[in-house]
């Protein structure tokens, strides 16, 4: 793994083991008011934040992001993919320490053999719980710490375990829907910003889900997709229009993001009831 530090400090050498491509390392640390860092590795990681004492401290998927509603705190696990940039961020001097998990995504395929499923390591998954991962991660940083290796089978069962519960975490969190702050947040985003075209991938990365996962979940949390509340946000922007002002129903349609004329009628009709014409004059009488 490539990393770029500034104002943190790495106490010590670490600790680490390795057992069947899975290579695991328990760190402590410090960060200083506006520490900060980029990481990035050529296997998949989970990182498990074991403990934590004085300030706050994040993990982004983007550098220029602002800061995310929740802070990173311990007992949350973290999954970032092969290959995919992470950023770290230190809003006062704070203490860490915390469990790496290196690993080789085929020799994982040959342990796991029929119970492997390849879709939860593609996508990244910040700030997470799951209270059986924690506790297979402490037993690993006790085994890293500990001046002597139990039996090599130990370790395997160990990690084993851990990416079975992972696999199984990770089936369980299809069927989720976005919590409510990663809801309040799409939501305050998409309203702010309707009139112009919004990205899917923009709006997932808001909350860290991949654009497919983050679309079922906004589906499932709301009952309609995200480009259908996009819409549903011009046509309120579009009412508020036709009773405020005396612009034409094409200004109208212009101003509020939609093809033409034609296309505002279309879908205010079948939204509201009404053609945007009736609906003003009724409201206006």
């Amino acid at each position: 793994m490539t990393s770029k530090r500034e104002g943190i400090s790495v106490l010590g050498d670490g600790h680490r083991r390795s057992w069947s491509g899975v290579l695991v390392e328990l760190w402590e640390a410090e960060g200083a008011v506006g520490a900060r860092a980029e990481y990035i590795s050529e296997h998949p990681r989970l990182f498990v934040l074991l403990d934590q004492a004085g300030g706050e401290f994040e993990l982004l998927l983007s550098p220029d992001r602002a800061a995310m509603p929740r802070r990173h705190v311990p007992r949350q696990i973290s999954f970032i993919p092969a290959g995919v940039p992470l950023w770290s961020r230190f809003t006062g001097n704070t203490y860490l320490r915390h469990l790496d998990l290196h690993f080789d995504l085929e020799a994982l395929r040959t342990r796991l053999a029929e119970d492997f499923a390849p879709a939860p390591f593609e996508t990244p998954r910040l700030m997470f719980n799951n209270e059986r991962l924690m506790t297979f991660a402490n037993l690993l940083a006790g085994e890293c710490q500990g001046p002597a290796a139990f039996h090599d089978l130990y370790g395997d069962s160990l990690t084993t375990a851990l990416f079975i519960d992972f696999l199984r975490s990770a089936e369980k969190r299809k069927r989720s829907s976005l919590a409510p702050w990663q809801l309040r947040r799409v939501v305050d985003y998409i309203e702010e910003n309707c009139l112009r075209a919004i990205r899917l991938q923009e709006l997932a990365e808001l909350v860290s889900l991949s654009p497919s996962y983050f679309s079922h979940a906004f589906k499932a949390a709301t009952g309609v997709p995200p480009h259908q509340w996009q819409t549903n946000a011009r046509l309120k922007r579009a009412q508020d229009l036709l009773l405020a002002t005396d612009m034409s129903l094409t200004e109208v349609a212009a101003t509020t993001g939609f093809f033409d004329q034609a296309h505002l009628t279309r879908l205010f009709r079948k939204k509201v009831g009404a053609t945007p014409a009736a609906w003003r004059r009724e409201r206006r009488a």
